[in-house]
């Protein structure tokens, strides 16, 4: 189980967040959803390390999840990687055997085999030797899904992964979802769609600077819910 308590983080000398704290079953895929300066992109790189924590503790199986980050995936916002990079599609999923490897040892049979199932998983595969600065949005995205499926983490973070994707591309992503949920692997993505697309979800979190709601769509999405996080006047669009 994944559980956070208590979390606060600031961020250039302002509080992003306070009093965080929720717990995330084995098998469960979440929703993290507030508005833009919410906070939510800011508190995955604080459980990951990336942020100082203010307060709190971030532990997964009972223990430090900063003891543990080998077992955890991180896909951040297409807009924070640099594209310019010289570097292979191929190469881009290798990154994650590294943990497994290290920096200066060429990588095993296993490891290569792993990097092509999940590029072929993420229908990359004819795309392995191309810069990653030369394909789309949507393919680049699909790299990076494939990375962390290489990683074979059971903690995956995934930063807005449908901004800028084609509809194939957020179909390939939610499949993905759907078997890593079945693998009993737990999974936090960050989102902005309101929409139907959030009964994909067996959890969701609100966030505005502090955890305004936790559980199904149904007890979250409510009314005086999302005028705490949005503001008056915000409807949802129908299913």
């Amino acid at each position: 189980m994944l559980e956070v308590h208590n979390l606060a983080v600031s961020y250039r000398n302002t509080r992003a967040i306070s009093d965080v704290t929720f717990s995330v079953k084995p098998g469960q895929l979440v929703a993290l959803l507030g508005p833009n300066g919410a906070g939510k992109s800011t508190m995955l790189k604080a459980m990951l390390g990336l942020l100082p924590l203010d307060s709190g503790t971030v532990r997964f199986c009972s223990y430090p999840l900063l003891k543990q980050l080998k077992r955890v995936a991180y896909v951040p916002q297409r807009t924070k990687i640099d594209w310019d990079y010289p570097i292979t599609v191929s190469n881009v999923v290798m990154t994650s055997r590294t943990i497994y490897t290290g920096w200066f040892r060429q990588p095993s049979r296993q490891s290569l085999a792993i990097v092509t199932a999940a590029l072929e998983r993420v229908g990359m595969l004819e795309y392995c030797h191309c810069k990653i600065g030369e394909l789309s949005g949507g393919q680049q995205q699909r790299v990076f899904l494939a990375r962390a499926l290489a990683q074979e983490a059971e903690l995956l973070f995934f930063d807005e992964p449908f901004v800028g994707v084609d509809k194939k591309t957020e179909e390939i992503i939610f499949e993905i979802f759907y078997e890593l949920k079945f693998q009993n692997k737990t999974l936090l993505v960050v989102s902005h769609d309101l929409g139907a697309s959030l009964e994909d979800y067996d959890q969701l979190l609100l966030l505005n600077k502090k955890l305004i709601a936790v559980g199904s769509r149904e007890q979250v999405l409510t009314t005086g819910n999302l005028n705490k996080a949005y503001g008056q006047g915000l409807k949802l669009l129908a299913a």
